[in-house]
């Protein structure tokens, strides 16, 4: 369903005269609509830009003398050529999506979607003529897309259409351009004392340059046709002399406010890329059984619905206060509308990638016809899997974004309140997807390993509800040779397999066909560990003493070697992991502990490693001289080992203090609300 909701009022404040669309040069206006020259007498829509620059089309409008705007939405689409025939083709589905302002689903032929782009694209300009003698305006939306209406939705008649999401960009652009943008800042050192922080500039200022927030975007291909991506740009905040007025802070505040909007319609506009040209796609369903659809493409449908009645909601509160608008109450209000989708989208992301995966082994027409479907300009030459991780980054990207907003927000006001509980409850929803997401592949685990794993002694209850796995693999086993002297000592070396979970330790011996033989098990309180790589002299390789307590005594102990620094290393953090407390400490104010960015998304491999997104921060708690290093991160507190290939150090100190400064603010207004931190 594309998504139609009204953006801007034509009239925004009082005094400014907003032309409708085919006041904004008639001649090409006529063009664009696909009317010849002989329909200027009797068009509606023509007789209607005749008055427009004396108003007179206003009043014939309201005498009932010309239809109203529903009516000339419905006059302009059944003017295309081949409106019908596309209508006939796509029923029920999104007759015109692509880029907005760009390509249209369907197996339109390239001639004919560059005509579409070109049309559109005239329309989408946002500096326009203003023959009334306006000072600007926005674009007017279109109303082009024949969709099949969602349960509850208004009826085709009541809706308005997005003006953002006429010529919004990929969703996946906007994320490149916003985290690009956001790992600049983090490495940036301050202007000037305290600029982000309770002594930031209060004063009124001229307008500047650039008054976007940390990650806001601007549009890189405006010869498309964009629309304003800068709140500042918007030529009725412009003309009402606020900037003037405003301090740099505020700025910023509007400017993350408004990214909250205009990345939205960003990603709405990708959902409707992958819901119009590959869900929607005749020859892939054929391709699909039932099963296999709804697990390639989940939830995908509703997760855009809800999406779009967001946005309805976010441009209907900038439209009603176009200078001193809010967001986060909206936010908050879709909250649970969000965990109603998103949580079963990303849980079932398990079956997606397995799905994806098979189809491409063993179903010999999908990869062609996939293949065929992201070489479209449609898509941008996107792969299909680009346009399913979107929930998953969209959540995150959207508590990163109120984030922003309570940076800037003063403190002790009713809009810092209102922030806090946005974060939090966004905070809270992106910890359940991750904790069902974990969960499932979790029981997964137990599951299969209790099919491999076997005691020789006392049976050991493997499956358990509060059990995971947090290491395993193969070390060797050292002990001294008995018959050699003391002076020349001389070790025997033996494979010994270890699986680490949360509450306890078993080392076994490998068997045949995958299978281990337990021949010990401890809890993880009777662990003790110590790092012998320095004292031992003789002993080459990277080696730790492994003890298992019973009481104040040894029980059993191992000499142990690892392969590496980064394996040993990461198995003594993970049987002696460090206390809440501790990571806490490692992340606050007072702590100028080294700082790495991440600049390339990285998928945990390990139960002990962290995934990480663009932008995110992590305090370093250890190096490894192999290119490994376990940090905490500063947006949740997670702990985990990352290759250093994907993070960069972060050099200033005025820049790492920000960070910290920034991250003690969110905690400390969500203490305020007794939230936990």
């Amino acid at each position: 369903m594309a998504f139609t909701s009204d953006f801007l009022p034509r009239q925004l404040h009082a005094g400014a005269r907003t032309p409708c669309l085919p006041c904004l040069g008639q001649p090409h206006a006529l063009r664009v609509q696909g009317l010849s020259r002989r329909s200027e007498k009797s068009h509606p829509l023509l007789l209607e830009a005749a008055g427009c620059a004396s108003g007179l089309h206003h009043r014939l409008r309201a005498r009932g003398v010309l239809p109203g705007p529903h009516r000339l939405a419905r006059a302009r689409r059944a003017s295309r050529p081949g409106y019908q025939d596309k209508a006939r083709a796509l029923p029920g589905q999104a007759g015109a999506g692509g880029r907005q302002g760009g390509a249209t689903f369907g197996k339109a032929s390239g001639r004919e979607s560059r005509s579409v782009e070109m049309r559109v694209d005239a329309m989408a300009m946002p500096a326009l003529v203003d023959l009334s003698g306006g000072h600007g305006s926005w674009p007017e939306p279109r109303l082009d897309a024949q969709e099949e209406p969602a349960p509850g939705s208004r009826s085709a008649s009541e809706r308005r259409q997005s003006r953002f999401l006429l010529n919004s960009v990929l969703y996946q652009e906007y994320s490149d351009v916003a985290s690009a943008r956001e790992l600049r800042r983090q490495q940036r050192e301050e202007e000037g004392p305290g600029d982000e922080a309770e002594c930031a500039e209060e004063g009124p200022g001229p307008p500047r340059a650039n008054l976007s927030p940390s990650s806001s975007f601007r549009a890189q291909r405006s010869a498309r046709g964009s629309t304003f991506s800068l709140w500042q740009d918007i030529p009725d905040v412009r003309g009402s002399g606020v900037l003037a007025t405003l301090s740099l802070r505020d700025c910023k505040l509007q400017e993350a406010k408004f990214e909250l909007i205009t990345s939205e319609a960003s990603y709405i506009h990708s959902l409707s890329v992958a819901v119009g040209h590959f869900l929607g796609s005749t020859e892939l369903s054929e391709c699909l059984g039932v099963q296999d659809k709804q697990w390639l493409f989940s939830k995908l449908l509703e997760v855009k619905s809800t999406s779009e009645r967001f946005l309805q909601d976010l441009e209907q509160r900038l439209e009603a206060d176009i200078l001193r608008f809010s967001v986060c109450d909206i936010v908050l209000h879709h909250c649970p509308a969000f965990r109603r989708v998103y949580l079963p989208y990303v849980t079932n992301q398990a079956y997606q990638e397995r799905t994806y995966q098979r189809l491409l082994l063993e179903n010999p027409k999908f990869p062609s016809i996939l293949a065929r479907l992201e070489e479209s300009p449609v898509c941008q030459r996107l792969p299909l899997t680009s346009f399913l991780i979107l929930p998953f980054q969209r959540i995150t990207r959207l508590k990163m974004l109120v984030e922003n907003i309570l940076k800037r927000t003063a403190q002790g006001s009713e809009d810092e309140d209102m922030a806090t509980k946005a974060f939090n409850a966004l905070k809270e929803l992106v910890q359940e997807c991750n904790a069902s997401v974990q969960s499932m592949k979790r029981t997964e685990e137990l599951i299969h390993l209790s099919k491999k794993i076997h005691f020789e002694g006392k049976i050991f209850p493997l499956i358990s509800q509060a059990r995971w796995l947090v290491r395993h693999g193969e070390l060797v086993e050292l002990a001294p040779l008995p018959a050699a002297p003391p002076s020349k000592l001389k070790l025997s070396s033996k494979a010994v397999y270890l699986h680490l979970f949360n509450d306890c330790l078993l080392l076994s011996r490998r068997k045949e066909l995958g299978k281990f033989a337990v021949f010990v098990h401890a809890r993880m309180a009777e662990l003790q560990v110590k790092d012998l790589s320095l004292k031992l002299q003789g002993i080459p390789g990277h080696v730790f003493l492994l003890q298992l307590l019973h009481g104040q005594h040894t029980k059993h102990q191992f000499l142990l070697r690892a392969r590496t620094e980064s394996e040993k290393q990461r198995w003594i953090s993970a049987m002696c992991p460090s206390t809440p407390q501790e990571d806490r400490e490692v992340i606050s104010e007072g702590e100028d502990r080294p700082q790495v960015q991440c600049v390339r998304t990285y998928k945990a491999l390990q139960p002990d490693e962290l995934t990480l997104e663009k932008t995110d921060i992590l305090a370093v708690r250890t190096r490894t001289s192999d290119g490994w290093l376990e940090g905490v991160r500063l947006a949740d507190g997670e702990k985990g080992w990352v290759p250093q290939a994907y993070v960069e150090e972060i050099s200033s100190l005025s820049a790492r203090l920000r960070n910290l400064r920034e991250n003690k603010r969110i905690t400390t207004a969500a203490s305020k609300l007794g939230e936990p931190v």
